[in-house]
């Protein structure tokens, strides 16, 4: 039998797309479509999707508080994020929701297409930027943080202050934490925020005389 698949995305041009590509694929039926999370819940009854493939930054109702309304109501469907969102804030509250598999958009056909069948059969799955992120994160979950601290930083952001000191590139950062390059030129720019500094030489500097680095 087919996999019945809800598309809850809030730009219509997104949703023909998916739709097209979901189309040419064998065992997946695309059984609806709505634009907000709101829409997503009177969409449940009607359809009677097996999964849920949702966006997290909609209007009104967003994804993470759709995905647990979808859940406290139907907990037999399945919900697959499926975002532009890489950051650690947005995947852990999409899990911690419930949401079943995580993928970037921008992913290729086949990707989608077998995280959706995945996640049908009740695995959990993520595509391999996201992967990576959680194995970066669990990877320096149990580390303990570094001996000296800078009031106001949080510990990512000692983490990161700590490699910046190194001398280290945000890729190369972005590298060696499993995180994406947007997600460390943000932390760097809260940083540079925090310690009212400049530049990463002032950075440095701070950071050092700190002790970290």
């Amino acid at each position: 039998m087919s996999v019945r698949v809800l598309i809850v995305d809030d730009h219509a041009h997104f949703r023909a797309g998916l739709r097209a590509l979901l189309a040419t694929a064998d065992e997946v039926e695309v059984c609806g479509e709505a634009a907000s999370g709101e829409e997503a819940l009177t969409a449940l009854a009607r359809h009677q999707p097996d999964v849920v493939l949702l966006d997290l930054a909609m209007p009104g109702m967003g994804g993470i508080a759709a995905t647990q309304r979808i859940l406290e109501t139907n907990p037999h469907v399945r919900v697959l994020v499926l975002s532009m969102a890489d950051d650690d804030d947005s995947v852990f509250a999409a899990l911690r929701a419930g949401a079943r598999g995580y993928v970037l958009k921008g992913a290729r056909r086949v990707e989608i297409i077998r995280a959706i069948k995945a996640v049908a059969d009740g695995e959990a799955i993520f595509g391999p930027a996201i992967a990576t992120r959680l194995m970066g994160y669990f990877a320096n979950v149990d580390r303990e943080p570094p001996a000296a601290t800078i009031p106001g930083l949080t510990q990512r952001e000692h983490e990161i202050l700590a490699l910046v000191a190194q001398h280290m590139t945000n890729p190369q950062i972005a590298t060696r934490l499993g995180l994406s390059q947007k997600t460390v030129r943000n932390h760097v720019s809260n940083i540079f925020a925090k310690l009212q500094v400049a530049d990463r030489a002032q950075a440095i500097d701070l950071a050092r005389e700190a002790g970290l680095g």
